[in-house]
């Protein structure tokens, strides 16, 4: 397998952005506006990024494995889980679809939640042509696509124009942040798609994949890793938080 030559710019900009690594797992920070898998556009892939930087640093002419047992949208910035062996996939993937990986949210929002914090139930029900969830307000019997979305919010603080807020995310579905903070009436800065007033100048949305915490698939070590804000939200978000 032979995978492009990174500059030393993309080199060093790859290495910044691991938050952790060992012989199982990459963890990594995001950008906004990457993809962390193959999609209709054909753009570089976060994963083809880190393939090709393991192989320069580890000078591998062999295939380099990395396995995606979760992504974020494309707008979303944040931590990002990869998968460096087989083994590590096969145990990450049933992590994830059991609720045993802990994910909290930051976002900026337009508008106060009101109560501050609390707990959201919803059914959501995705429209593939348009790439956007709804929430269900009937009887989800009667649709049998609509699947349960559950998170906890809970507001940080309020900033000069906006409300911070963190989100757990109890279940993954399909835009599930984005949808239920919205039906809320605190849709998230820049996020056009659910009736933010204007996008942001790099195209993403104010919302990052701040934390997570679970017990390491192999070594069985309780871990916390965070990922630091995007440079977007500085003199947005205060320093102390």
């Amino acid at each position: 397998m032979i995978y492009r030559e990174l500059s030393e710019r993309e080199y060093s900009d790859a290495e910044s952005r691991i938050l952790y690594e060992d012989n199982h797992l990459l963890v990594v920070n995001k950008r906004a506006g990457e993809i962390v898998q193959a999609d209709k556009t054909e753009d570089e892939t976060l994963a083809d990024l880190y393939r090709a930087f393991i192989a320069k640093r580890n000078g591998k002419e062999g295939g380099v494995f990395i396995g995606i047992p979760h992504r974020l949208d494309r707008p979303v910035s944040g931590i990002t889980v990869f998968a460096k062996t087989s083994k590590a996939l096969e145990r990450l993937n049933a992590m994830f679809r059991n609720g045993e990986m802990h994910k909290f949210y930051w976002a900026l929002v337009c508008d106060e939640p009101v109560p501050a914090e609390a707990e959201l139930t919803d059914w959501l029900v995705r429209n593939e042509k348009q790439n956007k969830s709804y929430i269900f307000r009937g009887n989800p019997e009667t649709r049998k696509e609509a699947r349960q979305a559950r998170l906890r919010y809970r507001t940080l603080c309020r900033t000069d124009n906006y409300w911070l807020v963190e989100v757990e995310l109890m279940t993954g579905r399909h835009h599930q942040i984005r949808c239920q903070l919205s039906s809320i009436g605190c849709v998230i800065k820049g996020d056009l798609k659910y009736g933010a007033p204007r996008s942001n100048p790099d195209g993403g949305i104010c919302l990052h994949a701040r934390r997570i915490t679970f017990v390491h698939p192999v070594r069985k070590t309780e871990m916390t890793i965070e990922a630091p804000l995007p440079d977007s939200w500085s003199g947005i978000v205060p320093d102390s938080i």
